[in-house]
């Protein structure tokens, strides 16, 4: 055993890890939303949540610049708020037991699937105040809780009719601030210490070599391709999250 984990957690962590780390450079999301359900299952949710978010910091060193020079400004005062909102969530992560958190973590893998089978908004939608802040709270409420900023901001993002490097970029900056509040915020309020850092430094180099596949494949796909992609990879986290919980009350 390696810190404490089996042969076989290890295994499906790395994995999970190498899966995310390709959809995560492809779609622009996916990091958490594949890698906390099935992790989840062979550590503890809160620590299958802080690693994920420890992995997540790490991550978003990858293609930084890039990202920030084509993010939309929208994912500046989605980031604060989202930071601002991190330690509300981390606070309800230490106070529900693993087995209603894998019930939630599921169900917000399922609401993200639906949100994104919405109608595409209109070409000259422009988000009001209210939506973008929401999509902020909700999201750093998310990260704290269940790893999972995404439910709130893909939507936000994919359902509009933005250029798909724009759409991808802005949720990676989002999710790099939010990784980073989730991991901090963790670690201060004592719900998890630094073994979870220590997982997801071991998860790290495979998550990356599985994020550059996935950053040379974005750069080879048109728009509505990537589209079909995004929605793909949110059906399967979700349909794989209800599976693995089904497995796991069995």
């Amino acid at each position: 055993m390696i810190l404490g984990l089996t042969a076989a957690a290890i295994a499906t962590g790395i994995a999970a890890a190498l899966v995310a780390g390709i959809v995560r450079g492809l779609a622009g999301f996916g990091l958490a939303i594949l890698l906390v359900p099935v992790f989840g299952l062979a550590a503890t949710p809160q620590e299958a949540v802080v690693a994920a978010n420890w992995l997540g910091v790490l991550m978003g060193f990858a293609g930084l610049r890039r990202v920030v020079r084509e993010a939309e400004r929208s994912a500046i005062p989605i980031s604060i708020l989202a930071v601002a909102a991190t330690p509300l969530g981390v606070i309800l992560l230490g106070l529900v037991p693993a087995a209603p958190a894998r019930v939630l973590i599921a169900f917000i893998a399922i609401a993200a699937f639906v949100a994104v089978l919405l109608p595409q908004r209109p070409i000259d939608h422009r988000p009001t105040r209210f939506e973008t802040g929401a999509t902020g709270i909700t999201s750093g409420l998310l990260t704290g809780f269940a790893g999972m900023p995404g439910p709130p901001v893909v939507p936000y993002y994919l359902r509009r009719a933005l250029p798909p490097s724009t759409a991808r970029s802005s949720m990676l900056l989002v999710f790099f601030a939010t990784s980073l509040a989730g991991a901090s915020s963790a670690l201060a309020l004592g719900v998890a210490d630094w073994r979870a850092a220590i997982i997801a430094l071991l998860l790290w180099p495979v998550a990356f070599v599985g994020n550059w596949i996935g950053f040379k494949a974005h750069d080879r796909v048109g728009p509505r391709t990537w589209r079909i992609v995004a929605g793909l990879v949110l059906g399967l986290a979700a349909g794989g999250a209800v599976l693995k919980l089904v497995q796991a009350g069995a």
